[in-house]
């Protein structure tokens, strides 16, 4: 009996171990010699190797089976991949965008409150001349609004340039439109002196009259009274100037009037 030599390890696949099992097979069949062979018929021979050939094959589309599934799991894993490659850039470029209108609308926000902040300091300088101003004059404080004391200020230039029928006109449309206002005493002290000044002596008179009836206490009411004895002076109505002149320092005096209408009553013939 011939010796057999030492197999080789074989591969541990299902594969390898089949073939293994096959050669192990002929290999004892060869070793046993012509004593053992007899025990074996050809068709059980046969039938051995058929049995290892279909458990080769079973095991050979077992494993291209697995592999085919292993394959169609990766080639699903790698779409899933790509899908979620594809979603991810997506979300970066929908981020982008967002970013992109964010930073816009933060500039649109900051152009309209700049916008409305030139709006309100343009409202309020258009505002500003229309509201009502604190004046101080002849010792009295009041609010006027801005067109009377333009419509004012426009009448004392008339007087100032010695237009006094315009400056009549001015300040009788003055006391017409605002009767009420604050400028409404100085108002008819200044009409009574450009009645004076064109001349209208009778008319200056009952101004004044009426000024310091309604304002005794008036800083301007000595002045007035000194002014009504001044046209009863042109009027050549010398009784009646002498009595203003004597009634002006018996209520004022001191004042600076009171003192020049001493001065006048005495040039008085």
């Amino acid at each position: 009996m011939s010796m057999l030599r030492p197999l080789r390890s074989f591969p541990s696949s299902p594969t390898a171990v089949a073939r293994a099992a096959l050669l192990g097979v002929l290999l004892a069949l060869n070793a046993a010699g012509p004593a053992r062979a007899a025990l074996f018929e050809d068709d059980e021979a046969r039938k051995a190797i058929l049995d290892l050939r279909t458990k080769m094959a079973q095991n050979e589309e077992s494993q291209r089976a697995r592999i085919s599934d292993l394959q169609n799991q990766l080639e699903t894993a790698r779409r899933g991949l790509l899908d979620l490659s594809g979603q991810i850039e997506a979300l970066k470029s929908d981020l982008a965008r967002m970013r992109g209108q964010n930073e816009q609308l933060a500039r649109d926000l900051s152009d309209t409150q700049r916008k409305v902040a030139d709006q309100s300091a343009t409202l309020d300088n258009r505002l500003r001349p229309l509201e009502p101003q604190k004046v101080s004059l002849d010792g009295k404080e009041f609010q006027a609004d801005p067109e009377e004391k333009r419509q004012f200020d426009a009448a004392m230039g008339l007087i100032r340039r010695g237009d006094f029928n315009e400056a009549v006109s001015a300040f009788t449309t003055f006391l017409t439109r605002f009767p009420a206002s604050g400028y409404s005493d100085s108002v008819r002290f200044w009409l009574g002196n450009a009645q004076y000044g064109k001349r209208d002596y009778k008319g200056a008179i009952a101004t004044f009259k009426a000024f310091v009836a309604a304002n005794p206490d008036h800083p301007r009411a000595a002045e007035s009274l000194l002014a009504i004895a001044n046209c009863q002076i042109e009027l050549k109505d010398t009784k009646s100037a002498r009595k203003t002149l004597d009634d002006l320092q018996k209520a004022y005096p001191g004042s600076e009037a009171a003192r020049a209408a001493k001065e006048r009553a005495a040039g008085l013939r």
